[in-house]
């Protein structure tokens, strides 16, 4: 009996810091994954004030971006 309880306690023990390095890896995970969409979202804003979106033409803002056709002008988000 006495080795059963111990191999238990030991399972336990294991498995305690199992779940405490899995939620340290999740933490990082969690903070990456806020970190990608704080760029991204600065990347899409900066874009969009580059390219003149709001005047209808990028010509007088002095950039050099497609501002009109497919190419240059879409994001392809399905990834």
């Amino acid at each position: 009996m006495d080795v059963s309880v111990n191999n238990a306690v030991t399972a336990s023990v294991y498995m305690n810091q199992a779940q405490t390095a899995q939620q340290a890896q999740m933490q990082i995970f969690k903070e990456a994954l806020d970190n990608q969409a704080q760029q991204v979202a600065a990347l899409m804003e900066s874009s969009m004030a580059g390219s003149g979106a709001g005047s209808g033409s990028g010509a007088g803002s002095g950039s050099n971006l497609a501002s009109e056709g497919s190419r240059g002008t879409q994001v392809n988000t399905y990834a």
